[in-house]
């Protein structure tokens, strides 16, 4: 990965984006997107979308969500502490403890997650997390007055954790699921521009989809596109207590991650593996029964039906604020996609069977 690209992700690390509120890293996403893309819109759900040939009848998405999860706001009481709720799948496990930013209109608020000392915990509590309802974030208010001048009901709250260089090429930080898929979005469409390339290529930054793959839904729906990727993170099984008989085998460093299964498209899913083993590409690959829980399971379904597929990066610790990822992969991910869509044609077809 070249240091200008390396320097995109960790901005894009440091930006906090819990879901419904993207509009920051989305100014970031966009400011990248113009250096290189055709065309740059947001639409009214606060999608962002660079498009490369937009003349081209025959339309490629990908999409990779820039949100990640959160919290809420829910009350104060009379001593300034402040209780909130979850935005998307949080882990209470990790929460206690945690430094937390509040974004709030006047500013950044810092806080930290506070919860009963250990030493004060009935036995029965030590032997469980607490929920969420449980802990309170301490600003350092002293009433509820004070704490209201500078938050609101309703503020968006995130963890605070910076990006760790690890050995072997590796990364921890909270907001790889999915910044590194947003990010994988706007590489590929980087690589893409000094490529000939015979298709419309439509790169989404979407938005909501820790909160019901909401922005892959409404993009989807107006760039009916004939093929959709999504791009999202996978669990990596080469880490204790994952186990790959239940999730399927993914390790960190060895590529990323296609899959098989109803919500891949037969036909894109074949193409997609014959390129990366014609460009000596590594992959790996995943099963996937049933539909995923990404922006593919909706891009499918849109319209009359769209030939989607899944390309995933192997990421350990998924919804935690030390998230690790190879940067390899990450590097091979858009590497792939690339060489993918250059390999379509107009007259492409994706039906199964034919």
């Amino acid at each position: 990965m070249n240091k200008d690209s390396l320097q995109f992700f960790k901005e894009l690390i440091a930006t906090p984006s819990p879901s419904g509120f993207e509009m920051g890293i989305q100014r970031i996403v966009r400011k990248k997107m113009e250096t290189f893309c055709d065309q740059v819109r947001a639409d009214v759900h606060g999608n962002t979308i660079g498009v490369l040939h937009p003349e081209a009848p025959f339309r490629v998405m990908l999409s990779g969500h820039c949100d990640e999860i959160g919290f809420m706001v829910m009350h104060v009481d009379d001593k300034g502490f402040i209780y909130v709720a979850a935005v998307g799948g949080i882990d209470t496990a990790v929460v206690s403890g945690q430094r937390v930013i509040i974004h709030a209109a006047k500013g950044p608020v810092p806080g930290v997650f506070g919860r009963k000392p250990i030493h004060l915990l009935e036995a029965e509590e030590r032997n469980k997390p607490a929920k969420l309802h449980e802990l309170w974030i301490d600003i350092g208010a002293k009433s509820r007055k004070e704490a209201l001048k500078v938050i609101e009901i309703g503020d968006y709250a995130t963890i605070v954790s910076e990006i760790q260089e690890l050995r072997n090429d590796l990364v921890s930080g909270r907001g790889f699921d999915d910044r590194a898929g947003a990010f994988v979005v706007v590489e590929t469409l980087r690589r893409l521009k000094e490529k000939e390339c015979r298709v419309g290529v439509y790169g989404v930054s979407s938005v909501q989809e820790e909160v019901g793959l909401r922005g892959a839904k409404t993009s989807a729906y107006g760039i009916d596109p004939h093929v959709g990727i999504a791009i999202d993170v996978g669990f990596a099984t080469d880490c204790p207590s994952v186990d790959p008989k239940i999730v399927g085998q993914s390790a960190l460093g060895k590529g990323p991650t296609l899959h098989r299964g109803p919500n891949i498209n037969p036909v894109l899913g074949r193409l997609m593996e014959d390129v990366a083993r014609k460009r000596k590409i590594p992959f790996q690959i995943t099963p996937e029964p049933r539909v995923t829980g990404t922006d593919a399971n909706v891009i499918q379904v849109t319209r009359s039906g769209v030939a989607t597929a899944l390309l995933s990066v192997p990421n350990r610790y998924m919804h935690t604020p030390v998230e690790v990822i190879s940067l390899e992969d990450l590097d091979n991910a858009s590497r792939l996609l690339a060489e993918v869509i250059c390999a379509l044609k107009p007259t492409s077809t994706f039906i199964p069977g034919e």
